[in-house]
């Protein structure tokens, strides 16, 4: 059964259009794309991560009376 299918694949003409047509990989512009964005837009989502985490932690700070504004003391 097996050397039936190797007989097969080995005597079939495969298109060469296909290899033709996948374009080659060009190398990006230096840098690694990671999850397809650019350093600036990865640093964007970067600081804005910061901001949410510190806002936050100021707000559980504040619920948690661990710290108080001046003005309700």
């Amino acid at each position: 059964m097996f050397e039936d299918f190797r007989k097969q694949a080995e005597s079939a003409d495969f298109p060469d259009e296909f290899q033709d047509e996948m374009p080659l990989e060009t190398p990006h512009k230096g840098y690694n794309q990671f999850l397809g964005l650019t350093p600036v837009q990865r640093f964007i989502i970067a600081l804005m991560l910061m901001f949410m985490i510190t806002l936050i932690g100021i707000l559980f700070l504040l619920v948690t009376e661990k710290i108080v504004f001046p003005s309700f003391y």
